[in-house]
């Protein structure tokens, strides 16, 4: 069977043993979708706000919630029309931008996690140093390197997927899955294979900078009482953040890798969407309530609200 992104429709076969409360589970995931935005929403529009909060941490912190909305919003709207519907289908276009959006999404994700464990190391180690290493211009470069150079990967991915040929249409998930829309093509895939091991061979590197960074870093914060304040303050919500996601990730990977076929569905569909839903709904939570300058913010906000009430 030969693809054409006009006629080749894939079947999702996730949803298969949740018919019977679907509803419920719309209404759940209804909830969570709004929640997510507001949540992630609430931040970025704190932070815009407060100039005080126009500092490099803060637009690194802004760029991960940007990127935890646009994957949320790669998983939610699909899944929420397909509760309602009897039908799980999906355009064989309609699939590669999802797979794109997802995939970029996760990409970028550990990159701008990277970007703020550097931009921890050099405030806490080198604090002098701040402001001249971390201008302006500096911020903006890492910015653009982070969404560029995650963008380039995923259209990579994506040519390299799109050429492949596909003798079957059935996805045992909730969304399409890059790596499963891989496997059922009908020819060899083996320099998609060697791509993605790269990919993870790249991102390993990148928490192996992540680690050897914060042992610099606990190193230096334990040698003064201000010092392991400022980590528990700003570090402490970066490793909470790097731990949920790499490790929801991971056991996403090696689920869809490694785990046999006749699984239960239901185990297989946690471990898939685990690292779109949990991350961005608990990221700003734990940056909103760690952060002290975001902290102050929400309150004035509280308390004007309660002054125009009054």
């Amino acid at each position: 069977m030969e693809n054409s992104s006009e006629v080749f429709i894939f079947v999702l076969h996730g949803l298969n043993e949740t018919t019977t409360n679907r509803h419920i589970y719309f209404a759940f995931g209804l909830l969570f979708y709004i929640l997510t935005l507001f949540v992630n929403f609430m931040v970025i529009i704190t932070v815009i706000l407060d100039k005080t909060l126009h500092e490099p941490m803060y637009l690194f912190i802004c760029s991960l919630f940007v990127n935890g909305i646009c994957g949320a919003s790669a998983f939610y709207p699909k899944i929420l029309a397909d509760l309602l519907s009897d039908s799980h289908v999906i355009s064989y276009t309609a699939c590669l931008i999802q797979t794109c959006v997802i995939f970029c999404y996760a990409l970028c994700e550990l990159t701008c996690l990277t970007v703020m464990a550097y931009d921890r190391y050099v405030a806490i180690c080198k604090p002098l140093e701040y402001l001249y290493i971390m201008t302006h211009q500096k911020v903006v470069k890492l910015l653009a390197f982070s969404w560029l150079f995650s963008l380039l990967q995923t259209g990579i991915g994506a040519l390299l997927t799109a050429r492949l040929a596909l003798c079957g249409n059935d996805i045992d998930m909730l969304y399409c899955s890059n790596w499963e829309v891989v496997k059922l093509s009908c020819k060899d895939f083996t320099m998609m294979d060697v791509y993605g091991n790269i990919l993870i061979i790249y991102h390993f590197s990148q928490l192996t900078f992540v680690i050897v960074s914060y042992i610099h870093i606990i190193r230096t914060s334990l040698q003064s009482k201000a010092g392991r304040v400022k980590f528990m303050q700003t570090c402490l919500p970066h490793l909470i953040t790097l731990t949920n996601f790499t490790v929801s990730l991971n056991f996403d990977i090696i689920y869809s890798r490694y785990a046999k076929s006749q699984t239960q569905q239901a185990l297989r569909n946690i471990f898939g969407m685990e690292f779109l839903v949990v991350p961005p709904l608990l990221n700003p939570i734990i940056y909103g309530m760690k952060l002290t300058q975001m902290r102050r913010m929400f309150v004035k906000i509280k308390r004007l609200k309660a002054v125009r009430q009054g």
